[in-house]
């Protein structure tokens, strides 16, 4: 390390300033979360999975090949809470992957990791925010005359507009507020699914012969009823049963924000992916059983279509309303992980500086704007691209908006598991309050299947513009962070754990210009 006079010292390729009490202090945030305000934002992040989205796999490998993609990523996703779990006990401040990778593999892995999270999350946001505005269409179109659509006043926007502008309000407005809203919406979505599954069993909608009614295709070598296409595109569903899980990984973004985040966000983890679990496997047979494998695997709204394959068209609206709450749930615990994600890494100088100011509500309201402004802007496109194939608009999301989302969360969760192995071994002697049941061996299996959606993107042409678009993203982020930002760095939290080899964890017991005086020096 070397120092200046200038108030700058370079460590490791990259350029620190300093920044000061006063920094911080326009940058802080409120302790709000118990276990169970973190259960309800892990659970409402995902949530709105359950409703749709998952059940495009169906379309790629059947019922079976759904199935079978389902308990991998169960044996994926339980290696990576509890690899997170451990190594969020022993980072409690709100960096998230961006924090693991930046300590196990320095300022370009973190950087390369917090960027695939900001991906991930900002198009997940889209992603609901479009299908949220539909079903909302549909209710005012039915209820009151009011039709935004292309088939009406072709405005689909202004649902984009006050969909975002509500949500960040919402999450702007104060951590306590945003927890609490998790917790009901969560509860809600649960009985909605609840009610779903019961009136499916006991209304004889449900038919074990609808989960196998897709045709084996006779041109695939061992096709079956179980296997319609084969075993190979279970590759091609790995990413559609990511929907019942994708945004849990989202709970050490809260880590600054929970009143005990050592104890409770492994605890929080284990809880909200149980809960999932349950819930998705009542979505995957009941939802399926009462439609049909074949519907299913082509519907824009499988749950809503299975209620009303149960009552009849006649509570469309109603229903659609029902299947809004999963999506709102999901759009308010996602918001909270981009607004959050960017918040860190503008704190400590990747992104711009000033996404990470707070405000008197110590929230990160900059951050929630700016992120909601890039969404509405890809929305926008996405409508745009839909108006040259006005029948397939939601193919077009399905395999742009979505499939960013997915693609993003694969790479973070890869690069999070490198960092749990390569943190074993680097901070060896490293504070961890919580360890993992499952190990490396847990880590290595995680990443593994990881790889392996990884992979079947790049199979799959189907997702290609997916990939192009995030590669033309990383291009600007990354080249914008070598030749800029990479100069101008603050020791925030995350920062000074990696640089002190894991001796500075906890920011709101040391203060968080901790380190500055023994890289700059003790003149300010």
């Amino acid at each position: 390390m070397s120092q200046s006079s200038g108030g700058s010292a370079k460590v490791g390729g990259a350029t620190y300033t300093r920044a000061g009490q006063e920094y911080f202090d326009r940058r802080g945030l409120r302790r709000s979360a118990g276990i169970w305000g973190l259960w309800g934002l892990a659970v409402a992040a995902v949530i709105s999975g359950d409703f749709s989205g998952w059940n495009f796999g169906i379309d790629f490998a059947g019922f079976g090949g759904m199935l079978i993609a389902f308990v991998i990523l169960v044996a994926m996703y339980y290696g990576m809470i509890f690899s997170i779990g451990e190594m969020a006990a022993a980072m409690p401040h709100t960096g998230g992957a961006y924090s693991f990778a930046r300590s196990a593999m320095g300022p370009w892995g973190g950087l390369i990791t917090g960027a695939a999270e900001t991906i991930e999350y900002v198009a997940t946001t889209a992603v609901i925010v479009f299908f949220s505005a539909s079903y909302a269409n549909a209710i005012t179109a039915e209820l009151l005359g009011f039709d935004l659509s292309p088939a009406g006043a072709n405005m689909m926007w202004v649902w984009y507009v006050v969909l975002y502008l509500v949500f960040v309000l919402l999450n702007a407005a104060g951590a306590n507020i945003s927890f609490k809203f998790a917790i009901v919406v969560s509860i809600i979505s649960i009985g909605i699914i609840l009610v779903f599954s019961a009136m499916a069993i006991f209304s004889g909608a449900f038919q074990w012969a609808n989960l196998w009614d897709m045709a084996p295709n006779p041109e695939v070598a061992g096709s079956s009823t179980f296997l319609p296409e084969g075993v190979f595109p279970i590759l091609f569903a790995l990413p559609f049963a990511m929907w019942f899980f994708l945004g849990i990984e989202e709970l050490p973004l809260a880590a600054e924000e929970s009143h005990d985040p050592v104890r409770d966000i492994p605890k929080a983890g284990f809880w909200a992916r149980g809960t999932l679990i349950v819930t998705g496997l009542l979505v995957l047979f009941l939802n399926t059983g009462v439609i049909g494998a074949e519907a299913t695997g082509l519907s824009l709204e499988p749950l809503l279509d299975g209620f009303r394959a149960i009552v009849g068209d006649g509570w469309a609206a109603v229903l659609a309303l029902f299947a809004l709450v999963g999506l709102l749930a999901s759009l308010q615990g996602i918001m909270f992980a981009y607004g959050r994600n960017m918040y860190s890494l503008s704190r400590a100088g990747y992104y711009p500086r000033f996404l990470s100011l707070t405000g008197k509500r110590q929230t990160p309201w900059v951050a929630l704007l700016v992120g909601a402004a890039i969404g509405f802007v890809a929305l926008v496109v996405l409508d745009l691209l839909a108006s040259l194939d006005p029948e397939n608009v939601g193919a077009v999301a399905g395999a742009i908006v979505l499939n960013i989302a997915v693609w993003g969360a694969v790479l973070a969760y890869f690069l999070q598991m490198v960092s749990f192995i390569i943190l074993r071994r680097k901070f060896p002697n490293a504070s961890r309050p919580y360890r993992s049941p499952w190990g490396i061996t847990g880590a290595v299996i995680a990443a593994a299947i990881a790889l392996l959606i990884f992979v079947g993107f790049l199979l799959n042409p189907t997702f290609q513009p997916a990939i192009i678009a995030i590669a033309i993203v990383y291009v600007i982020i990354l080249v914008g962070f070598g030749l800029y930002f990479r100069h101008r760095l603050v020791l925030s939290p995350e920062e000074e754990y990696a640089l002190s080899g894991g001796e500075h964890r906890d920011p709101q017991a040391e203060g968080y210009d901790a380190m500055e005086s023994e890289v700059f020096g003790d003149k300010p």
